[in-house]
């Protein structure tokens, strides 16, 4: 398996040590002191898949049962998981895209792929696309809902047209979630929607709990024990104090999301002042990732990005990244003094070109 070089991670591998980070796509840590962090004994033998009770208690978000969820290390190995154990190298993958590099690059290290591109400005998914772009070897077609990096969430009526579209070819719809729940009307996730239905996502986007490596996916049982049988090979069990903390999670999750929805709000509305002052072009959606267009002057957002790192030390994400060279990802979810004084350097940055 050959898989392309994660553009992002190795753009933040150079640039991030030591700069204000403007790029992260999450909402701001939360401190580790509002969580009981003993676990109790820290013994290797638990359940691969995860407790079983606290399964069962996510499992209910999708109408499931328990068997049908596995605990993963984030989202990031939820989607590895359900790549590496349901593609073949004679199978096609349908993504939509601009997206997180992970969910196209890891399908087209396995099989062959076609992207579906979202129409700017407001980055519209047309469902007929998705169904034009599919095959008879078509096994998995891949969404993330809300987008990163566009903020686009797509509407429940488009996300059912999709996966009827999959579900008619006997193929799983793959909805990555990560930031569903800083929506402050939350749709259906994708694995309710039916048989073919696949949720993965995690702790780390609308919880602020990066740091945990947290997640799960949700699908049929077959779909769930071929992903458990490769994580076998991967961590092999969630880790006991990321499970201990989630317990935790779940019993305040009304009043963490609600508080973190106000963060996303009043960050928001910072950066909106700012683009709107500066004339920068973006779509405003859900979660906290805005992609505006680069500032006249610069020939890519890769140029653009490395210049005010090195003028300002403020790191931001080159849309190059995303497949759209023209832009650039700026994540408002830090803490508001972080985006304040990121958005004062950017501000003297382009006022002084």
């Amino acid at each position: 398996m050959d898989v392309a070089p994660f553009e992002l991670e190795r753009f933040f591998a150079e640039h991030e040590h030591g700069n204000l980070m403007l790029a992260e796509s999450g909402i701001r840590p939360l401190p580790a002191s509002e969580f009981d962090l003993d676990p109790g004994e820290l013994g290797y033998t638990i359940p691969t898949a995860g407790d079983p009770d606290l399964r069962a208690r996510v499992a209910e978000r999708y109408d499931r049962p328990a068997a049908e969820v596995l605990f993963t290390c984030g989202t990031q190995e939820a989607n590895f998981l359900v790549f590496a154990s349901l593609l073949e190298p004679s199978d096609h993958v349908v993504v939509v895209t601009p997206t997180y590099q992970s969910l196209y690059a890891l399908p087209e290290a396995l099989a062959d792929v076609t992207r579906v591109e979202l129409s700017g400005p407001d980055w519209s998914l047309d469902p007929d696309r998705v169904a034009e772009a599919m095959r008879p070897e078509t096994a998995l077609v891949v969404i993330n809902n809300p987008n990163n990096p566009t903020g686009r969430y797509h509407d429940a009526d488009t996300v059912r047209a999709v996966y009827e579209t999959a579900a008619d070819h006997g193929a799983y719809l793959l909805g990555d979630e990560v930031y569903r729940l800083l929506a402050a009307d939350p749709l259906p996730p994708v694995a309710s929607l039916g048989e073919y239905g696949v949720s993965t996502t995690g702790l780390s986007k609308a919880f602020g709990l990066a740091g945990l490596r947290f997640g799960w996916v949700a699908g049929d049982a077959d779909l769930v024990a071929g992903a458990a049988r490769w994580k076998d090979y991967t961590t092999i069990a969630p880790p006991k104090v990321s499970q201990h903390v989630a317990r935790q999670v779940f019993d305040r999750e009304a009043v963490l999301l609600e508080r973190n929805r106000e963060h996303a709000a009043e960050n928001r509305a910072l950066l909106r002042s700012f683009l709107d002052e500066h004339d920068c072009s973006w779509y405003e959606g859900v979660g906290v990732n805005a992609f505006p267009e680069v500032p006249a002057g610069f020939e890519s957002g890769l140029e653009f990005c490395e210049a005010l790192v090195e003028a300002e030390g403020v790191v931001l994400a080159p849309g190059g990244a995303f497949g759209h060279p023209d832009r650039f990802r700026v994540g408002f979810g830090g803490p508001t003094d972080e985006l304040v004084a990121g958005l004062d350097r950017l501000g003297r940055f382009l006022d002084g070109r």
